[in-house]
């Protein structure tokens, strides 16, 4: 026994460190367990589903296996383009190409996240129901990120049989000890936001309260947040200010109401607005739902749908105009989360 571990260290001195590599290669379930909290932590940051970011690094990886990942930290497989920083050159399509060279694991799932965030080509994507990973990847294909043409059908399997999408919808997926395990109990998610703001939830999308002295620049700075995310994932104007005890969503609203919330009727003052607010339903989907005209209001009464589909071709109450010189108010107000 002593012979055999004397000769194990002495020829271990005379492997290579890519060997090492294929000793003991990374599970599924072991590269979903170390790099969750990474996606889920770029999901918060730029609401691309923490699902999608886990199963392209899976994919695009082989789960850190690959020569990109041991030798650059890269991840998801992406070339130099207008890349600044360190440089490996690695065969794909083509022979000795270009690809990014990370510090670290983190710093690779933060490039992938502002690559998809700052291509126009991948701007669809950003209007998707949040955890609607099939369209994910399939857009994903579509815009071009890979060249393979099954390649969203591999990205949705792996999130199926490793039950990703929990993720997607604040559960925790606890952690692999086999390759695709079973029988999943879900959990809470660890917030991964760095700071003493406590994090609320409505219709499954976090939000904040605005405080004092709160401003967009200053909440974002504070929650490591991209500049867009507030005034995009709220749909409203950066210049204007943010008021205290304002509700600010910190990931993107939803198609539909949760299950059990199917009709809103409209109180006095309320607007289109303000009731996408209450829901965490976007604005546009609302109107869209409700083959009602944007820009216009419904008057008090009215039964707005918040799931499901208006039977017909208009909508059954009287809606108002909206009238043009009126401010845009940002309402206020409590949420009933029974």
């Amino acid at each position: 026994m002593k012979l055999n571990v004397i000769l194990f260290v002495f020829l271990a001195g005379f492997i290579p460190v890519h060997a090492y590599a294929q000793l003991s290669k990374i599970t599924p379930g072991e590269y979903i367990s170390e790099y969750k909290d990474l996606a889920i932590k770029e999901m918060e940051r730029t609401g691309i589903p923490a699902s999608i970011t886990l199963a392209q690094g899976i994919l695009e990886s082989g789960c850190g296996n690959s020569r990109l990942a041991l030798k650059a930290n890269n991840h998801f497989g992406i070339k130099c383009h207008d890349w600044n920083g360190k440089k490996l050159r690695h065969d794909d399509d083509a022979r000795k190409e270009c690809f990014r060279k990370y510090e670290s694991v983190e710093e690779s799932y933060r490039d992938h996240s502002d690559f998809l965030v700052s291509k126009s080509r991948y701007a669809s994507l950003f209007l998707l129901d949040p955890d609607d990973y099939r369209q994910w990847a399939v857009g994903l294909r579509k815009a071009g990120y890979a060249t393979s043409p099954t390649y969203a059908e591999a990205l949705i399997r792996i999130i199926e049989e490793n039950k990703l999408y929990l993720l997607d919808q604040g559960v925790e997926v606890p952690d692999h000890t086999i390759h695709y395990a079973g029988n999943l109990k879900p959990g809470p998610v660890k917030n991964s936001i760095q700071s003493k703001r406590k994090i609320f939830e409505n219709n499954r999308v976090k939000y904040i309260i605005a405080k004092k002295g709160d401003s967009y620049f200053s909440i974002t700075e504070e929650l490591d947040l991209l500049p867009w995310v507030l005034t995009k994932y709220n749909e409203t104007s950066g210049n204007r200010p943010v008021s205290e005890g304002q509700v600010l969503y910190i990931q993107p609203k939803r198609a539909k109401a949760e299950a059990g919330k199917k009709i809103h009727v409209v109180k006095s003052g309320e607007t289109m607005y303000s009731i996408s607010q209450k829901y965490a339903v976007r604005l546009d989907k609302l109107y869209h739902r409700n083959l009602v005209e944007k820009g216009t209001e419904p008057r008090a009464g009215t039964e707005l749908l918040l799931r499901g589909s208006v039977k017909g071709n208009r909508m059954p109450y009287h809606i108002i105009a909206k009238d043009e010189s009126e401010i845009e108010e940002e309402m206020h107000f409590e949420f009933d989360l029974e």
